[in-house]
């Protein structure tokens, strides 16, 4: 006989901080009006049954059963149903993260998910805990927050992608919107004051509110997409130095080199070749 004992950590180990604050079953019926509107947190829209149209900033996103929308906090969006097959869906509220959705960390403002072979879990999941919520069964909060947890840390084993832990209670709408145009227009000539105009907001105010939120100035972030961008480029082509940093936003490509080396370690042409060696070993 033989036996394996595994040791946990005395702690129960490191949890996602999300904090569910809320789990609603909705139908769309035809007194339903959609009206576009955002909140400090981040939902999650499950549909059920039925099919209809997701508006998220300026897309329309097509949905059907086993759907999963998550969408970031400070992002406007609203649901509309098709008239022969009315959307049902539960909706989770959550707070305390962001959510990123590509292996660069960029916090897009949200993500359509496809669920077919896991859409008897995740219907379990979000099914249970609607259930907890409508019986308030003894410590249905703490089934409902563990089932939250547990759903979240299942949802980035299948899709990649991370967890930011930022608090979206004390994230401002400014910094959320900055942070969403610079990672759609990072390859782009963007400029401090170009960003706060888009974002009709004083270059200083900005300034202060993105490095409280995030622990970096805009520019600096922005410098940081384009290397973290140029890294695949290095990686995956044959493209010269002079074109990567063009192709990534840089001015000349001796400023893209020295960005390159003060957040690497290494010139571009140095990266190049250890990565190339990392593939080839």
């Amino acid at each position: 006989m033989s036996n394996q004992q595994y040791e946990m950590a005395a702690n129960g180990g490191e949890r996602p901080s999300a904090k569910l604050l809320y789990v609603t079953a909705a139908r769309y019926d035809t007194d339903w009006h959609s009206t576009m509107h955002s909140h400090y947190f981040s939902e999650f829209i499950y549909v059920l049954h039925g099919q209809g149209r997701f508006l998220v900033e300026n897309t329309v996103l097509d949905i059907k059963e086993n759907d999963l929308v998550i969408v970031n906090p400070h992002v406007e969006h609203t649901e509309t149903s098709l008239k022969d097959h009315p959307l049902e869906y539960i909706v989770l509220g959550v707070d305390n993260v962001i959510f990123t959705f590509d292996p660069l960390g960029a916090a897009s403002s949200y993500r359509l998910y496809h669920y077919q072979e896991q859409a008897s879990q995740m219907n379990w999941y979000l099914k249970t805990m609607l259930r907890e919520v409508e019986n308030k069964a003894l410590y249905h909060e703490v089934v409902c927050q563990n089932l939250l947890e547990v759903m979240i840390i299942h949802m980035m084993r299948l899709a990649n992608f991370t967890l930011s832990v930022v608090s979206s209670r004390r994230l401002r709408s400014v910094s959320s919107s900055a942070k969403r145009f610079i990672d759609d227009h990072f390859k782009e000539a963007v400029t401090l004051q170009e960003l706060a105009d888009e974002l009709h907001v004083g270059k200083f105010h900005l300034i202060h509110s993105f490095t409280e939120d995030y622990g970096i100035s805009p520019i600096n972030y922005l410098i940081a997409r384009r290397v973290e961008e140029s890294k695949t480029l290095l990686k995956t082509t044959d493209l010269n130095i002079a074109k990567i940093a063009s192709f990534t936003g840089f001015s000349s490509q001796s400023y893209f080199s020295q960005c390159f080396r003060r957040l690497s370690g290494f010139t571009p042409n140095e990266y190049r070749r250890i990565m190339r060696m990392k593939v080839e070993d």
